[in-house]
């Protein structure tokens, strides 16, 4: 009776386990960002089970998880141009995977990995090279509408031949240009003469601004002596009226003349050291020795 006891606890702890490991069957979670199909003896099951908590399931399903977040894939590639010359572009492609389409990416491709190389990759370098045909030169690649184009053209035909298998491409962005070794090497030395050309219109600019102000000093000193010599004529002209004046003055009147000279004499009489003052005698109306002075 004691040995039945801790075989029938055995019993019940194994039929527990089992119950536990069959009731976990009938579930399936999947994670965040993931889509899950399941199969059933190796044949692929229409529907697609969404992340989280999914029940009740078929226990003898075999479940594959697709990720569903966009992703990026880099591809390079040699591109010919019209000129035949091999151009090496860089890429990369934003896609997602087509949730609802994952059952049929399983039974086609089995796996995201198997579908971006059967199907992305042969694509993508098929329109790369056939965009190619359309540039005249290799250098053209450079060219900002050039980019612009490729990266419309390619987003275009990559997603209109990806969308109906399960990928859906948001976006190809160029990330890369490398062209021929020789026309590399062109490039940089045309951009070398190019900024020596700006460098000596620089220079020019620099040296017309410095003729120009110095142009603009040599006017500012002519303005200012013809002022000053407009000035000098003026004053000039002034004293040559006064001049003038007087002139007429004294041969109108003779009595000027007088009047100035006792003017002069009350002018020198208060100079101390004034003596004695010679008259002309011989005037016509000669003023007689005088002492003005003061002092004694």
């Amino acid at each position: 009776m004691d040995q039945q006891i801790p075989i029938a606890k055995i019993i019940i702890g194994v039929v527990f386990i089992a119950i536990i490991l069959l009731a976990s069957r009938f579930w399936v979670s999947v994670p965040a960002g993931h889509v899950s199909v399941a199969t059933l003896f190796g044949e692929v099951q229409s529907e697609t089970y969404p992340e989280g908590l999914n029940i009740p399931v078929n226990p003898l399903f075999k479940f594959h998880e697709f990720d569903v977040r966009e992703k990026t894939h880099s591809e390079s590639a040699q591109v010919p141009s019209q000129d035949q010359l091999q151009t090496t572009i860089d890429v990369s492609v934003q896609y997602r995977l087509n949730g609802q389409m994952a059952n049929m990416i399983l039974k086609e491709t089995g796996s995201i990995d198997s579908m971006i190389k059967v199907q992305l990759i042969p694509k993508l370098r098929s329109l790369l090279r056939e965009q190619g045909k359309s540039i005249a030169r290799a250098e053209d690649f450079f060219l900002e509408e050039t980019q612009e184009r490729l990266q419309t053209d390619l987003t275009f035909g990559l997603s209109e031949y990806l969308e109906p298998k399960g990928i859906q491409v948001s976006a190809v962005l160029i990330r890369d240009i490398s062209l021929p070794p020789f026309i590399t090497k062109a490039i940089e030395s045309k951009k070398e003469r190019e900024q020596e050309v700006e460098k000596q219109k620089a220079e020019l600019e620099r040296y017309k601004t410095e003729q120009q102000q110095l142009i603009a000093a040599a006017e500012a000193q002519r303005q200012a002596a013809e002022e000053e010599a407009t000035k000098r004529r003026l004053l000039a002209d002034a004293q040559a009226y006064e001049i003038e004046k007087i002139n007429t003055a004294i041969g109108s009147n003779p009595n000027y003349v007088k009047l100035q000279a006792l003017e002069a004499l009350k002018s020198i009489s208060k100079d101390p050291a004034s003596k004695i003052y010679f008259i002309d005698s011989n005037a016509a109306q000669p003023l007689p020795l005088m002492h003005m002075s003061d002092d004694k």
